[in-house]
């Protein structure tokens, strides 16, 4: 894989293949998680008082489709950003068919703890009613 460097001095892949996607989408998926992670820690840390979040707040909070698409981005951006992380590192420590076979592995177990995070976030209950 031909690499050149940027300004910045991290190398970039040549060409317009399915490594330059993923360079360019590390980075769009990093500045993305810094704006909704931060987004999110004010609004849960700041804004609303955490000795009175419960069950019942996070349905109140996801009774709208703005705050379940904005929490479903952050899922789609950390799973993605983590797993083409980790794809690098095992890119830069195997080769052969075990690269292959562990490149595998890790696109399913990504696909799988995303269609957990889908799955969680699409059928939560609007309202949970927790015994006080």
């Amino acid at each position: 894989m031909a690499t050149r460097t940027t300004r910045s001095g991290s190398a970039r892949p040549r060409g317009s293949g399915w490594e330059l996607a993923v360079w360019y989408l590390m980075r769009l998926t990093g500045v993305g998680l810094f704006v909704l992670a931060l987004a999110h820690f004010i609004i849960v840390h700041f804004i609303y008082d955490p000795a009175l979040q419960d069950a019942n707040w996070i349905a109140a909070r996801w009774s709208g489709a703005a705050w379940r698409t904005a929490d479903w981005l952050m899922l789609t951006f950390v799973v993605f950003h983590a797993f083409m992380g980790v794809r690098t590192v095992l890119h830069d420590y195997t080769e052969g068919r075990t690269r292959m076979i562990l490149t595998l592995l890790l696109y399913l177990g990504a696909l799988l703890l995303f269609a957990m995070g889908t799955i969680g976030l699409v059928t939560f209950p609007d309202a949970v009613k927790v015994a006080s």
